[in-house]
């Protein structure tokens, strides 16, 4: 009796997962999505420099600039939950099906963010009202942001909601069994509120280095695509975690790890110049 080997071996791509050709499409459309968001944020930043609070910006304008900020910091690291994602997609739709229904999973994520911004406008409304009516309560802030980063690095839900997002495979076969209403919306959501359980302490750290520190958000962003895929990820999380108590402590004597909550200085005039030097030397004067 003779067997037919090509009947008996498995397909070279399984009819569920997309072609290399679409998975190239879409881990390129994710980081040129991050890469826009980047310029944009950049550009921003430099126009805007770094204040305490919202910077005088209203709702509307805060939450457009904090969803491009979490382009940027977070499409990265999210890609192999949406590229996993969209090779289930592939199974059952094409075409603009699949690009609506993957819309929809961006937007869940997104809607997540958005709303976790609101509390964070909230929150830096009320720490310029603080930095500006008690100057010496920045560093009182800054230390308690750090604490609280620190001890959510270290503490359980840290571990749980970054096992969840480090495991796309594990991701997807939960995300199977959700009821098909508006299911693609759903996983967003669900994906996005774990997201925000693993990386609400990160964020809550631009409180005292600034909102539009461009560098404290690359270094931020850094350690969530690392800590979500690299192997050493959760040992990643310990180190950080342990940064942030040291951090909190040095805030209560130290001004360096606080430039989100200090006062710009004023312009300063002619009568601020120290008698006899000019215009080409300033410094305030005492007294």
């Amino acid at each position: 009796m003779r067997f037919d080997r090509k009947a008996l071996a498995p397909p070279l791509r399984p009819a569920n997962l997309l072609s290399p050709r679409e998975l190239a499409l879409a881990w390129s459309l994710m980081a040129a999505l991050a890469v826009l968001a980047w310029v944009l944020v950049v550009a921003q930043a430099h126009d805007m420099g770094i204040e305490p609070g919202t910077m005088g910006m209203g709702v509307p304008l805060f939450l457009l600039l904090w969803l491009i900020m979490m382009i940027a910091m977070m499409f990265p690291s999210v890609a192999p939950v949406a590229v996993t994602w969209a090779r289930a997609i592939g199974r059952r739709s094409t075409g603009l099906a699949r690009a609506s229904r993957l819309t929809q999973f961006v937007a869940g994520y997104l809607l997540v963010w958005t709303a976790f911004g609101l509390l964070a406008y909230g929150l830096l409304a009320l720490t310029s009202d603080l930095v500006a009516d008690h100057p010496d309560a920045g560093r009182w802030i800054g230390a308690s942001a750090f604490l609280l980063a620190g001890l959510h690095q270290l503490g359980p839900l840290k571990t749980v909601c970054l096992r969840h997002c480090r495991s796309p495979m594990g991701t997807l076969v939960r995300y199977a069994g959700f009821r098909p209403w508006a299911r693609d919306l759903r996983v967003g959501l669900h994906h996005g509120l774990y997201c925000l359980g693993c990386c609400w302490g990160l964020m809550i750290v631009l409180v005292p280095l600034g909102v539009m520190n461009v560098l404290a958000m690359a270094a931020l962003a850094a350690v969530i695509f690392v800590e979500k895929l690299w192997r050493f990820g959760p040992a990643l999380s310990l180190v950080v975690g342990v940064a942030f108590l040291v951090l909190a402590v040095l805030s209560l004597f130290q001004g360096w790890p606080l430039p989100g909550l200090e006062e710009p200085a004023g312009p300063m005039t002619e009568t601020d110049m120290a008698p006899g030097t000019g215009p080409a030397r300033w410094w305030p004067v005492s007294g």
